[in-house]
Order: structure tokens, then sequence, then C-alpha cells
């Protein structure tokens, strides 16, 4: 019986720890430059914002996208950008930072809409613009690591109490 309830207990483990696998590789957004160009966060809604970040850049950088007009980050700066209302949900656009001659691209995914049954059009979601005052930022790989490690601890500190309280009690 105890053998059962530890192998429920790593097998839930490990099912928590595959779950979060594809949350943190879709987190992650390739840069082959040598600077940090980050669009942050990398999903978002038509009309939304993005902060645009190129550190590591020794000189001004251009940001150019389809989705948003051109602007201009300081050096190892940021700036937000607000993308177009008309912007196309479920699209992916292409954001191309611009450091001195050196070109780093990254996605932006525009979150997708729900279809409606009668004209079969796309309408974006509109949700309430409550905000969080600039405190949430998106999940990074480290934050995800961190609450699968707390996930595995927390298992692992019920099947200790468990197998503690059975092996007390005689039957």
């Amino acid at each position: 019986m105890r053998a059962i309830r530890a192998a429920s207990a790593a097998l839930l483990g490990v099912a928590a720890l595959a779950l979060t696998a594809p949350t943190a590789l879709a987190a992650t957004s390739i840069n082959t430059t040598p600077y940090d160009f980050r669009v942050t966060p990398s999903t978002v809604a038509p009309g939304g914002r993005v902060t645009l970040t190129a550190g590591g850049c020794p000189s001004t950088t251009t940001v150019t996208s389809g989705v948003f007009d051109t602007v201009t980050i300081p050096q190892n700066g940021s700036t937000a950008a607000t993308v177009d209302l008309n912007a196309r949900p479920g699209s992916v656009y292409s954001v191309q930072f611009n450091c001195i001659g050196r070109i780093g691209t990254i996605d932006l995914t525009i979150r997708g809409g729900t279809t409606t049954p009668t004209t079969g059009s796309t309408v974006a979601p509109q949700g309430v613009r409550g905000g969080l005052g600039g405190s949430m930022d998106g999940l990074n790989t480290g934050e995800i690591i961190a609450g699968a490690a707390l996930v595995v601890a927390a298992t692992t500190a019920t099947v200790v109490v468990i197998r503690r309280r059975s092996s007390t009690r005689q039957h």
C-alpha cells in the first residue's frame, strides 16, 4: 500500500514538472546578437502595451514592426510601445531591433479572439483593464522553475506526513 502511495506522489510530481516545461519553452525568445533584446510580454492583445528592451547596446536602438510605430530605445534602456488596435488576433508579428547595424528579431504574438457563430468573423476579447500597476512583467524561466520546485517540495512533504501517520497506526 505504501508503494502505491509513493508511486502516486512521484507520478504527480513528474506530471507537474512536465506541464510547466512547455510554458518555459514558450517564454523564451531566440536572439542571435550579443545584445539583450527583449519584448515583454511576448503575447499581447490588440491595443495592449509591450516593453521593448535593448540591454548591452552601446548606442540607441531602433525597433520596427508591422504592429506598432517605429520607436527608439536609449542606450542600455527600454521603452514602451502600443500595439495597433487592428492587429489580427492569433497572428505572430516580427519585431526587429537594430543596434549599430546588428539586427535581432523577436516574435510578438497577438492574443487570439473568438469566432462569432453567426458571421464567422473574429472578435478580440474585451477584458477589464484593471492593471497591475506595472508589477507584472510576464513569467521568466527562473520563476517557472521556482514554482515547479515548490510543487515538488509540497508533494514530498505530503508524502512524508502520510507515511509517518500511517506507520504510527496499527491495524
